[in-house]
This record gives C-alpha cells, structure tokens and sequence, in this order.
C-alpha cells in the first residue's frame, strides 16, 4: 500500500487481449490480482492466507498471470518469499475488440459477471459496516444513481470524464492524516433493456 513518502507514480493501464481475458477469467486469478491492486507486492503465501487458498494454487495462478504482463515479480526474495506485484493499475477493453473470438467472448462474460459478484459484496461489506464509520465518511459513501438521455459518442464522452475526474482524485488526499483509499465504480446500462438501439 502507498505510503506518505511515496512518490507519485504514473497510473498505468493495460488493453487486455483474447489472451489476457481468457487468462484472467478465472475466480482465484481475478482476487490474486485485485489483492495485489489494494495491497500492493505480496507473497504466494500471503495471498493463499488473504484468499483462503493454499500456496501451491496461488504460485500456479500467478505465473498464468505473469505470461500475459497482468503481474510481475519484483525480484525481491526467492522461493515461497518472492514478492509478486500488479503490473498496472486497472485493464481495459472494448468488447468489440473480441466478435471474432467466441472463446474470448464466452471469457469476458464471465469475467464482466464476477465483477458485478465482487463490486455487490464489497458493497455489502460496506453497508455491513458503515454504521461504525464516523458521519463524514458515511455521508459521502455508498450508492448514487442517476439517468443520463445520450447518443453513443456522448456516453463515451461521459465515461472520458468520469477517468478524467477520477485521475485528478487519485493521490489528491496522500499525506493528509484523514486520507482513506477509496473504490469507486462506475457501470452504465440502458434503462429499457427490452429495446435495442436503432
């Protein structure tokens, strides 16, 4: 996890291909790398104590996650005590970047639908919580909705500011002593999912 002597370091992301998807498709490979996302390096070890896995499974998943650049090791510590890292930020991708693909596309639903199970329980998790949570904090999390009328090019103009917003809040607390990380999603649908588009 960042410290306040942390220098600020670039946000990086990576376009996930038809490897990269079918390869992260996976419930134990998606946690792996949301763990090291939220807690930074880790070892085999402790990521099979935080995913409630054992060591062997999770070396396993790690180096299919290394072969398509979602992880690196960090050359520090050999064996059980290497540190593994996530090699970005956050991944991409466009779905129409996989119509030709079946298996990618089959991969990328199942992945998509584990976020939605991932992003409910830590929601859950939350409203569990929250309660314990000082006022502040407990005002200015949770559940916001709203509906937008746009054409596609001003949806994807939407979802540009929204990563434009977002960026700029990124570091923007480091150092200060209320500072808390923060994960925030953003998911768009249609309202009438009965109507395709014309």
């Amino acid at each position: 996890m960042p410290t306040d002597d942390t220098p600020d370091q670039p946000y990086t992301g990576m376009r996930l291909d038809e490897r990269a998807v079918r390869v992260l498709a996976h419930p134990l490979r998606s946690r792996i790398l949301g763990r090291l996302r939220i807690d930074g390096p880790l070892t085999a070890t402790e990521l099979a104590a935080l995913l409630q896995t054992n060591t062997g499974a999770t070396s396993y998943h790690l180096r299919a996650l290394e072969s398509v650049g979602l992880v690196a090791d960090t050359e520090e510590g050999v064996g059980k005590r290497r540190l593994w890292r996530a090699s970005t930020d956050y991944h991409s991708w466009n779905n129409s970047d996989f119509a030709g693909s079946e298996d990618a596309r089959t991969a990328l639903g199942w992945l998509q639908r584990d976020y939605v199970r991932q992003f409910a329980a830590r929601a859950e998790q939350w409203l569990d919580v929250a309660e314990g949570w000082p006022a502040e904090w407990v005002d200015t999390l949770g559940l916001n909705d709203t509906f937008v009328e746009v054409t596609p090019a001003q949806s994807l103009q939407l979802q540009r500011e929204l990563d434009a917003l977002l960026a700029r809040y990124r570091t923007v607390g480091r150092g200060a002593p209320d500072a808390r990380r923060i994960h925030v999603h953003t998911f768009a649908s249609p309202v009438d999912l009965d109507a395709p588009a014309r």
